[in-house]
């Protein structure tokens, strides 16, 4: 059983794209369709289904996935351990995160991330719209939400506190509402789905449904939308955090906490072999943002 053939079938596993594996690993299409052959005759049995779209794998491909990573994991371990092979991060790293916690809070930190890590070269997708990292052939996905159960796995980051907030025009015009029920009488700016608001109410809690005058598909769209006081509106502290520092927006409605699930997620596809340039971002980050994020501190980094 060939090394080479095992590493590409695992990469296939999650791109689910013949050539997108094969070409990150420096391989043409035809000689990865040649691997895959090779390697389902050499065990006599079909690993992928292949349509013109994409590749799957079959029930006896699942079944052999694990075990094929756990071969690279011990492969690689030997090879370390005797210095003929490197746990140095390094290759192609694709990641894709929401736009603006990607600009805001990934961005900045990559110039030092990437002189750490001389041998890597990163590709970040940064997209509001929940990607199939699968699918897309992504090692990582930054989710800023409360996790469905799924099978992959998930490293949280930092916290994601979430505030209500509105700008000094606004409430000198409208009045600052002092509670959760009074939001009706208000106008405000969403994301969208993201509407009604959960609060705790004399410990128990309470949906309230907005008046929205504004959707829009982007954080810092709804951000900036808040601060030329178009409306109130619920938003992560990591968004808001620099217009509350300068006054442009206050929070409101502090005696009365939102109730969140939600936290700032590195997800990956599998556990049992994480690559070392996956361990390299998913840990420089977690240090990065610290056990309280930066943009939750009175100063910034």
């Amino acid at each position: 059983m060939n090394i080479d053939h095992l590493a590409l079938f695992v990469r296939l596993a999650t791109t689910h794209n013949i050539s997108m594996a094969g070409k990150e690993l420096g391989l043409s299409a035809a000689v990865s369709s040649t691997y895959i052959n090779k390697l389902e005759e050499s065990l006599g049995v079909k690993l992928v289904h292949r349509t013109t779209r994409k590749v799957s794998l079959s029930e006896e491909g699942q079944a052999f996935l694990p075990h094929a990573e756990e071969v690279l994991a011990n492969v690689a371990l030997a090879r370390a351990s005797v210095g003929s092979g490197s746990l140095i991060p390094q290759g192609k790293l694709r990641v894709t995160a929401p736009a603006s916690f990607g600009r805001m809070h990934i961005i900045p930190a990559l110039n030092d991330f990437l002189t750490r890590y001389p041998d890597l070269t990163l590709d970040l997708r940064l997209n509001d719209s929940i990607v199939d990292m699968v699918e897309g052939g992504f090692d990582i996905a930054i989710r800023d939400a409360a996790l469905a159960d799924s099978s992959l796995i998930a490293k949280k980051l930092a916290r994601d506190k979430r505030i209500i907030c509105a700008s000094p025009a606004y409430l000198k015009k409208y009045s600052q509402p002092q509670t959760p029920e009074q939001l009706s009488q208000h106008k405000c700016v969403n994301l969208h789905g993201l509407d009604t608001w959960q609060f705790t109410v004399d410990n128990k809690p309470q949906s309230i449904k907005t008046n929205t005058v504004l959707f829009a598909d982007n954080g810092e769209a709804v951000r900036d939308a808040c601060a030329q006081g178009i409306g109130i509106t619920l938003m992560s502290t990591w968004c808001a955090y620099e217009k509350l520092k300068s006054g442009e927006l206050v929070q409101i409605l502090e005696d009365h906490p939102l109730i969140s699930h939600t936290a700032i997620w590195a997800v990956y596809p599998s556990a049992r072999l994480l690559a070392p340039k996956v361990r390299a971002f998913i840990d420089y980050f977690s240090e990065y943002y610290g056990q309280t994020p930066y943009w939750e501190s009175k100063t910034d980094r």
